[in-house]
């Protein structure tokens, strides 16, 4: 099988670590330049000693330099990078030929104003927003196949958006009712020194955050309005746990169909989905059976006291939620079986 050289920038960070780790191992994908401000001149096995003995881990990280990029003969570029430092570079390499697939939000929304108005920022590159593809394979998988640049979803967006968009489409459940709760583990606030993320300040303890407008909102309420044809706004309530990876979310919305037809527009939607795993009828995923995979486990159950439909989805937010979901687009783009390289359980 011949190997695409890929590019990683921002390889040190848990995603970035995340992207190392799946693409050494990618039967079809070679890491040609791996960049880090912070351990620039180190190798990968140095940096990340379980990558130690595996063919690529000898790599050296370099400074962030698109020419130096470029010259390593990528020809796909990873950006887990934070938002607003992306966008430069994404300009940068697709200005150079390179196809760029970037996990920060630099170009999940398809308006500037929404991107200032939940980033409080200028977009840096909003002549690019009308060419993103929104990365989400399950929905958007053959936009994704030629896409130059893809926009990989966020964690919680990924975890909301797949229960809900088949039965938004099929008009199961009002629009105006959706609530959403998801859990997620400590890594999801990134590679970091900060107080409130050190190991007594979340062990034991579960609390809210980012509320009542967390960023990933913005593309949670675009994608749930574009599935809907119509503007849908949501209750979204994010919470820290302590534990290192995974989210567990239970969405909730009054049910306008019956649920025979939501599980039939659920499977329609997923039958060739290799990584949508439908668990059925009032069984609960857990987070521990999709860590360090690519899959997101669904179950969901009708509150007939409420009216209400319990839609309930377990995925590892370092995985699905973002770095195997990013190679998951690569091989899409890359003219590849959807899972290759990600067949890990």
């Amino acid at each position: 099988m011949e190997a695409t050289n890929v590019a990683i920038l921002g390889a040190s960070g848990y995603t970035g670590m995340e992207l190392v780790r799946l693409l050494l191992a990618h039967p079809a994908a070679q890491i040609t330049a791996a960049t880090s401000r912070t351990n620039a001149g180190k190798r990968i096995a140095e940096v990340f000693p379980r990558f130690g003995g595996l063919s690529g881990a000898e790599l050296i990280f370099i400074e962030p330099d698109m020419d130096t990029v470029v010259a390593s003969g990528a020809t796909i570029a990873f950006l887990a990078l934070p938002h607003g430092t992306a966008a430069e570079y994404a300009t940068s390499l697709l200005a150079k030929g390179l196809r760029v697939i970037d996990l920060s939000a630099d170009f999940r929304l398809n308006e500037a104003a929404l991107y200032e108005e939940f980033y409080g920022e200028t977009h840096p590159a909003p002549e690019l927003l009308e060419t993103s593809v929104y990365g989400l394979p399950e929905i958007h998988g053959s936009a994704i196949e030629s896409a130059q640049l893809v926009a990989s979803p966020g964690c919680y967006p990924t975890s909301i958006l797949l229960p809900l968009i088949p039965l938004l489409r099929e008009g199961l459940i009002d629009p105006t009712t959706i609530v959403a709760n998801s859990m997620s583990g400590v890594s999801g606030a990134g590679r970091k020194a900060d107080l409130s993320l050190l190991f007594v300040e979340c062990n034991e303890s579960v609390r809210a955050y980012g509320l009542p407008k967390h960023r990933h909102l913005s593309e949670i309420e675009q994608e749930l309005s574009l599935a809907s044809g119509q503007k849908v706004t949501i209750t979204f309530v994010p919470h820290l746990i302590p534990v290192n990876r995974g989210i567990c979310t239970s969405t909730t919305a009054t049910l306008t169909g019956d649920m025979n037809a939501v599980e039939q527009a659920l499977c329609s939607a997923y039958q060739n989905s290799p990584f949508v795993r439908l668990l059925g009828r009032g069984i609960c995923p857990d987070t521990k059976n999709v860590t360090r995979t690519n899959f997101i486990d669904i179950g969901w159950q009708h509150d007939e006291r409420t009216g209400r439909l319990l839609l309930l989805s377990a995925e590892d937010n370092l995985g699905k939620g973002a770095a195997s979901q990013a190679v998951q687009s690569f091989n899409l783009m890359s003219g590849l079986e959807e899972g290759i390289g990600l067949e890990t359980v």
